[in-house]
């Protein structure tokens, strides 16, 4: 079967409108039903109806339409939305979706879904007392028998004249789906191809629409109605409805209702209907005849007021139309267009912007290497220029998370729901961008730990009030920028992690030996644990062991970290540090041996030279040293990676801090900084501590990306060994040589 791209765009923007109506909903759950809130809902409905009757998709125009009656009688004042009525439709929204992923990916029979329809509009209906039929199909129907056909009772007369834009046809659109679509809505009685934009045939590309049509609709619905049904190609069309019967201050209503009027006068009288073709080319004969006479020919719109076919005030309020139109279309073209982009497309464009930041970067070093002042420049000035294009190639892949937040608020109303809490949730941060990558695979962990706060961490409203807190708990969702990462914290002021229980099932389950010490961020590291749980019973939602080992399985593969701090009796804050994009770092390169490594610069705070003595060199072995008056952790890349080091007359420790926390990194060199595009690691090194990836040098050499926190952890593991950091053994204070 063909893939039909227009239909990718039909599932994107439907699931858009989805989420908006689900965001809208919860709030009409909590009382915020206002008559906006109504309109935004019928409108998101609407439009999917619409859309999907557009592509023959009966089953979700003929459920959609039932849904969209409701609202729409809601609208006319017949009653508000009740918290019942808005829990029934999120399950129609629910419903939707399902209908769009079976009909769209050919996942089955649409039809099997239809009892659980029913079902839902069953209860719709009888919560809000509206008696809605069916909607029609969306097949198109037999016109009927011309403009003298009989009008029903509420039917009205409708003109529809509409000009396709060249470019409907490469949007994925077919000009012929939109009349099916209307003949839903009514009866066609009469239907006139115009193709009077036709090129020569020289000139003629048939990719390209060239056609229009002049459409007679008998129909109930009001002009808003048969308007929607040309939504998705309203930018690509100029389109007119009109009443048959409309007085003429009605065309001058109309003119100025009209969403654009770009063209000659003319020809925006004729599609507005007070203007014929022949009478317009008997004054523009007119026009030429005066004009080829010698004398000066009045214009077009004065020419026809006086032959009495157009009254004067539809004339001045199609000129003003036009004025309108113009200096509409030069706000726009000011503000800029805003256009969808594959992700993949983006994927391979920071892909070969990567190519071109290695390649740049053999340049300069050749350049060097030449030691020519010219060339020095040029690659100095295209490094420059290859930044600039790196920096704005990683902006279009930066999104806010704000959008991802907000789908939780539907998981907190279920879950509430389902454990019987009351929950709320606040969002902070919701402006903070971060790689749309990323944003993609942190959505589970996120779905996880939310569902887990509400679980395990709040209390019941009962045990609450007994401990003198407010009977609504709250989770929150916060998300900020720190030192060249993305932290989000999902915290909640529940009971807090029972350190003592999780301690006993450690020791039960063989995690953790009997009498051991641990600090409390161990014990808290431990229900990260494969199969680890202290849930007494199984539910739904928590109990069998699986979950948090994946959330902290999942967030490691985003380079990134997870720590959990909590107090029990006051809540638990689970911490997540992200790097802000996978494709491409600003790094500070250092040397180690014949080896060369990256480390982010943005958590890098400090170097400091160090010349080699017998004090450094036991301060070293004892992985810490004296700074600036305090204690800092040590880690030596020579030794941990057993690299063979050269004799040098100074080493130099790297300070870098990450999550609150600083570590010296002690090297042979420092290399400077660097654009260094981050490739991942084989599987065969994925256990290897302290690397993050790898990156190609200019000069052609493969350098290893340090891993920060995982150096910070390792180097936390070594403090324990050895005792506490606190008291050193060897306390000399070295700064810069």
């Amino acid at each position: 079967m063909t893939h039909d791209p227009a239909l990718d765009t039909f599932v994107n923007e439907s699931a858009e409108l989805l989420s908006s109506v689900e965001a809208l909903l919860l709030r009409c759950e909590s009382g915020a039903a206002d008559p906006e809130i109504v309109n935004e809902l019928f409108r998101a409905f609407h439009t999917i109806k619409g859309s999907a009757g557009l592509f023959g998709l009966d089953p979700i125009v003929k459920f959609t339409h039932v849904v969209e009656s409701v609202l729409d009688q809601t609208r006319a004042g017949r009653g508000p939305i009740s918290a019942a009525a808005a829990a029934i439709l999120l399950e129609c929204s629910d419903h939707i979706g399902s209908l769009i992923r079976k009909a769209t990916t050919g996942s089955g029979d649409s039809g099997a879904l239809q009892p659980a329809g029913d079902d839902l509009l069953e209860r719709l209906t009888a919560e809000t007392g509206f008696k809605v039929t069916a909607g029609k199909s969306a097949a198109p129907q037999t016109p009927g028998a011309g403009p003298g056909a009989v009008v029903a009772a509420g039917e009205k007369c409708w003109h529809i004249s509409v000009r396709f834009n060249e470019g409907v046809l490469k949007n994925g659109m077919d000009p012929l789906s939109f009349i099916r679509y209307l003949a839903t809505l009514g009866s066609i009685d009469g239907l006139q191809l115009v193709d009077d934009a036709l090129p020569p045939l020289e000139q003629f590309d048939p990719e390209c629409c060239y056609v229009g049509f002049e459409i007679n609709l008998k129909t109930a619905a009001d002009k808003t109605r048969i308007e929607a049904a040309f939504e998705f190609v309203r930018d690509d069309c100029n389109l007119t409805i009109l009443p048959q019967e409309a007085p003429m201050v009605d065309f001058v209503q109309l003119i100025r209702d009209l969403p654009e009027a770009d063209g000659r006068l003319g020809d925006l009288l004729i599609r507005c209907g007070s203007l014929t073709e022949k009478q317009l080319d008997e004054c523009l004969a007119l026009q030429a005849r005066l004009a080829d006479g010698g004398g000066e020919a009045p214009p077009i719109g004065q020419l026809l007021v006086e032959k009495g076919f157009v009254k004067s005030d539809v004339v001045d309020a199609a000129i003003q139309k036009q004025s309108d139109a113009r200096s509409s279309k030069l706000a726009r073209a000011k503000e800029g267009p805003t256009i969808r982009v594959d992700g993949g497309k983006l994927d391979q464009l920071i892909d070969w912007i990567g190519e071109l930041i290695i390649a740049g970067a053999a340049t300069g070093a050749a350049a060097r290497q030449a030691g020519l002042p010219v060339l020095l420049e040029s690659a100095q000035q295209m490094a420059r220029i290859v930044g600039e294009i790196r920096d704005q190639a990683l902006k279009l892949r930066m999104v806010q998370i704000g959008t991802t937040f907000s789908r939780f608020r539907r998981v907190v109303r279920d879950v509430s729901r389902e454990t019987g809490k009351n929950i709320s949730l606040q969002i902070n941060g919701a402006e903070t961008e971060l790689d749309r990558t990323l944003v993609e695979g942190i959505t589970d962990p996120l779905t996880h730990l939310v569902r887990n706060a509400i679980d395990h961490g709040i209390e019941s409203p009962e045990i609450r009030r007994e401990r003198g807190k407010p009977a609504v708990g709250m989770v929150r969702l916060n998300a900020y920028h720190d030192a060249g990462s993305v932290v989000i914290e999902v915290s909640d002021d529940g009971g807090g992690l029972k350190r003592s229980r999780i301690l006993a099932k450690a020791i039960e389950r063989g995690i953790v030996a009997a009498g051991e010490p641990l600090t409390d961020e161990q014990i808290n590291g431990v229900i990260f644990e494969p199969g680890f749980s202290t849930a007494a019973e199984v539910t739904n939602l928590s109990g069998r062991g699986v979950g948090m080992d994946v959330v902290k399985r999942n967030i490691t593969s985003l380079r990134g970290t997870v720590e959990v701090h909590s107090e029990e009796g006051q809540g638990t804050r689970v911490c997540i540090r992200l790097p802000l994009t996978l494709a491409i770092i600003d790094g500070f390169q250092v040397g180690v041996g014949d080896s060369q490594f990256i480390i982010p610069l943005g958590l890098v705070e400090e170097c400091v030279e160090i010349t080699p003595s017998v004090e450094f060199t036991q301060a070293a072995a004892s992985g810490h040293m004296s700074l600036h008056g305090s204690v800092l952790p040590l880690i030596q890349l020579g030794h941990m990676f057993e690299i063979r080091q050269k004799a040098v007359r100074r080493q130099s420790v790297v300070v870098v801090r990450s999550g609150g926390k600083r570590l010296g990194i002690v090297v042979d060199e420092l290399l400077g900084e660097l654009q260094a595009v981050i490739k991942p690691m084989s599987k065969l090194f994925s256990q290897l501590r302290g690397i993050g990836g790898s990156s190609v040098l200019g000069s052609g050499k493969v350098a290893l990306i340090l891993d920060v926190p995982g150096l910070l952890d390792h180097s936390l593991e070594l403090q324990r060994a050895v005792g506490d950091p606190r008291r050193p053994s060897v306390n000399h204070n070295f700064n810069a040589a």
